[in-house]
């Protein structure tokens, strides 16, 4: 692996098998109450940007059951809130902490953090990439299916972050991919790139969710307006309309097909109540493994 966790892009296959081994590991061990092999004492410092549930709870538990101690810090309370440019609280914070972990509007903050950092760096969410959410997602398929190659894993819906990255790795782990979602909010090109390169038919990408969602052994969903988009919500209501996975989506799909969402849901919109509690089993195992995922990753950079 590299020093940092950015983006998916940036990852191989084995990196993403090698996370995924570590963190099934790290979650047997958890839960069968036996101490992880990882170096006392280690700090992990968390600069959040964008509010969070999730992210916050599982990387400050997830360094604290690794031995470690988490420190929230907040743009809003920090000096990048008065400006302070992002490479010198880099060359600042890698002073103090054994890691960063960042959530926050742009990828460009993320790579320059990162390039400043003499300590490893952690993309805990941009608008561009979430790919902790999605390791934690490939990881719960894999734990579900046996398996990812082969698979097809559908997303219906914005073509945000959480679709940028499911692309990647999706595609990286052997899986085939079909993106359903309105013109206008298509996926990154970054992320339509690479899946141009991948040698095949292994990725479509539709505005028809009917057709997407054809024989699909996972489907993922997300919210329609992401957090900072709630000015949109609106307007987006009436493009995604016909972007809700249900019923009738489920029924074109294989039989098992999974569902997976980063949450929170806005059950009525994205995703219909029914459908959503009939895989709430699925959903939450997901959101558990953002924890056992996001160790793997701490464990795999921290403990060089």
């Amino acid at each position: 692996m590299n020093k940092d966790l950015l983006k998916l892009l940036d990852l191989t296959s084995d990196d993403i098998l090698l996370i995924l081994d570590t963190a099934d590991a790290l979650k047997a061990q958890q839960k069968a109450g036996v101490k992880h092999d990882f170096p006392a004492g280690k700090s992990l410092v968390m600069i959040f940007s964008k509010n969070s549930t999730r992210t916050r709870v599982s990387f400050e538990a997830g360094i604290y059951q690794l031995g470690g101690q988490g420190i929230f810090l907040s743009s809003a309370e920090s000096q990048l809130g008065r400006g302070e440019p992002i490479r010198d609280t880099a060359r600042v914070l890698s002073r103090y902490c054994d890691c960063i972990m960042i959530r926050t509007y742009a990828q460009e903050e993320v790579e320059e953090l990162a390039e400043y950092s003499a300590v490893p760096v952690i993309n805990g969410l941009t608008d561009f990439a979430h790919p902790c959410q999605v390791l934690a997602d490939i990881m719960t398929i894999r734990e579900y299916k046996g398996k990812l190659e082969g698979l097809k894993a559908c997303f219906i819906g914005d073509g945000n972050n959480v679709a940028n990255s499911m692309i990647v790795g999706c595609l990286k782990c052997g899986m085939d991919v079909s993106i359903a979602c309105p013109d206008g909010y298509r996926p990154d090109a970054r992320a339509l790139d690479f899946a141009a390169s991948v040698k095949g038919n292994a990725f479509t990408l539709t505005d028809k969710p009917e057709a997407a969602a054809a024989g699909a052994d996972v489907i993922f969903t997300d919210v329609w307006a992401s957090m900072g988009q709630e000015g949109e919500a609106q307007k987006r209501r009436k493009a995604f309309f016909d972007f809700q996975v249900n019923d009738d989506i489920m029924a074109l799909a294989n039989p098992g097909c999974m569902i997976q969402h980063c949450l929170p849901a806005h059950k009525g919109e994205e995703i219909t109540e029914k459908v959503f509690e009939e895989h709430a089993g699925e959903i939450f195992d997901e959101a558990e493994n953002r924890l056992h995922a996001q160790k793997a990753i701490m464990y795999l950079l921290m403990k060089r």
